[in-house]
C-alpha cells in the first residue's frame, strides 16, 4: 500500500538514520516523512530527573509518543529527538534550565514508529532545597505558522551544524 501526502503524492521513503546525542549515546532510528497529528485540547505533560531520564509521563505523552508507558519509564528523553532537530535547540534549552530559568520552545519529535509530531514545550527546572531535582515539561498544540518558521530556521541550523 502506497502512502500520500495530502496533495496526493506519494510520500518520501522511510530513511534509517544514526543519532549521537551528548552523552555519547549513539542510535539508529527510521525515520518516515509522516506526521502524527496533535489533538485539540490535550496537553503532553513529563517528569525528569537531572540527567533527563523520563520519570512520569501522562496518558497524552505515551498516546503521542508511541511507547507504552513501561517503555519510557527511565529513558533519556532523547527517545524522542527527531534528527531534523538541530542540536543547538537542545543546547539552549539546557543552557536556560541550568541557570534555573523557564525554556520555550518548538521541537518536532520522534515517535516510535518513525513518524513525528510537533509540540510547544515549557520546560521548568523542579527546586528543592536550592537544589535542582529534575525538570517538568509542559507540551501543547504549536501553531502551523510558527511550525513553518521553525522547519526553515532549525534547516539552517542543521546545515551550519553539519556543513558538507
Amino acid at each position: 500500500m502506497s502512502i500520500s501526502d495530502p496533495a496526493g503524492q506519494p510520500a518520501a521513503p522511510d530513511r534509517v538514520q544514526t543519532l549521537r546525542h551528548a552523552d555519547g549515546m549513539v542510535r539508529t532510528v527510521t525515520v518516515r516523512d509522516e506526521e502524527f497529528p496533535y489533538p485539540d485540547g490535550k496537553l503532553i505533560v513529563s517528569r525528569a530527573d537531572p540527567e533527563g531520564r523520563i520519570t512520569q509521563a501522562n496518558a497524552a505523552f505515551v498516546t503521542m509518543s508511541g511507547y507504552t508507558l513501561d517503555e519510557l519509564m527511565g529513558q533519556p528523553h532523547y527517545i524522542l529527538r527527531h534528527p531534523d532537530m538541530p542540536a543547538a535547540a537542545f543546547a539552549d534549552m539546557w543552557q536556560t534550565l541550568q541557570r534555573g530559568d523557564k525554556w520555550h520552545g518548538y521541537v518536532k519529535n520522534l515517535r516510535k514508529d518513525g513518524s513525528y509530531y510537533w509540540v510547544y514545550a515549557t520546560v521548568i527546572p523542579n527546586v528543592r532545597a536550592g537544589e535542582v531535582v529534575g525538570y517538568t515539561s509542559v507540551r501543547r498544540k504549536p501553531s502551523r505558522t510558527r511550525i513553518t518558521e521553525c522547519i526553515e530556521s532549525y534547516a539552517r541550523m542543521r546545515a551550519e551544524e553539519n556543513p558538507s
